[in-house]
């Protein structure tokens, strides 16, 4: 396994499984076994971005602009 697959597996979720599922099956379609670590995964790399962001703007609140 590499580096990024161990540390992908090792992060904690952060996202709600069953909120995501129902949402998606409200709109009519149905979730594949991993669609729920690719969402967390994406949260993940949406935040980190954020976090460069707001370095980079020399602050330590993370915005809603950040995003």
């Amino acid at each position: 396994m590499s580096e990024e697959q161990t540390e992908s597996t090792s992060k904690e979720s952060l996202i709600v499984t069953s909120k995501v599922k129902a949402y998606i099956k409200s709109k009519g379609f149905m979730t594949s076994g991993d669609a729920i670590e690719g969402i967390n995964e994406e949260i993940y790399r949406l935040i980190d971005k954020a976090l460069e962001r707001t370095s980079a703007n020399k602050r330590t609140t993370v915005r809603s602009t950040d995003f």
